[in-house]
């Protein structure tokens, strides 16, 4: 990313407030947002955050779940310390089976939400970040399928494009209510889609 880009992103409202606010990304405000709109974090609940770095969604989360809750995070990068004996973070791969049995081992059973705002790693190449996209959001509905209770939830991000509606179809095999939706703090220019998903 060039000098303009970034100070392009400083100026921007959301990375402002996420400095005043000691939210550790602008995207937290995505899931303010989400939340607000469909109440899916409840207080207490065990939360799974995939693709949690560098920790934005964590922190609300947390908030929401308060103190009886749980916010478990798993990123491949370092998410950036977060306060509250209730988080815990864990460096490595969601997609692998060792991951999920360390999930397991510290929930000590099924979580009540899901969440992913992970992206794949682009390589600039239209068709081939379509495909990783895909793959990484059906990785995160692989999970969903083994480690979320049965009346759990799911936000997802995910990418418009062609294989879009492929995934909602995919998404509407496991849940019972799947709505998209866009927060207002999402640029406008991105391709990015939220996926809200109930059991």
């Amino acid at each position: 990313m060039g000098k303009k880009w970034n100070k392009e992103r400083k100026e921007e409202p959301y990375y402002k407030m996420a400095k005043k606010e000691s939210y550790h990304s602008r995207a937290s405000y995505k899931l303010l947002q989400l939340n607000n709109k469909f109440k899916i974090i409840q207080k207490g609940d065990i939360v799974l955050d995939l693709g949690a770095a560098p920790g934005g969604w964590s922190q609300v989360a947390l908030e929401k779940v308060g103190e009886e809750g749980l916010v478990v995070g798993v990123d491949l990068q370092r998410i950036k310390p977060i306060e509250g004996d209730n988080f815990i973070g864990i460096m490595g791969d969601f997609t692998q089976e060792e991951t999920l049995d360390q999930i397991l081992e510290i929930t000590g059973k099924k979580v009540d939400v899901i969440l992913s705002d992970a992206s794949p790693q682009l390589s600039g190449v239209k068709d081939v970040d379509q495909v990783r996209a895909l793959d990484l959001a059906l990785g995160v509905l692989r999970i969903s399928g083994s480690i979320l209770k049965p009346h759990g939830s799911l936000i997802m991000k995910a990418f418009q494009g062609e294989e879009f509606e492929n995934l909602l179809k995919e998404i509407k095999k496991e849940f019972k209510t799947v709505k998209t939706t866009k927060p207002p703090s999402s640029r406008k220019k991105s391709v990015e889609m939220y996926v809200i998903a109930r059991r």
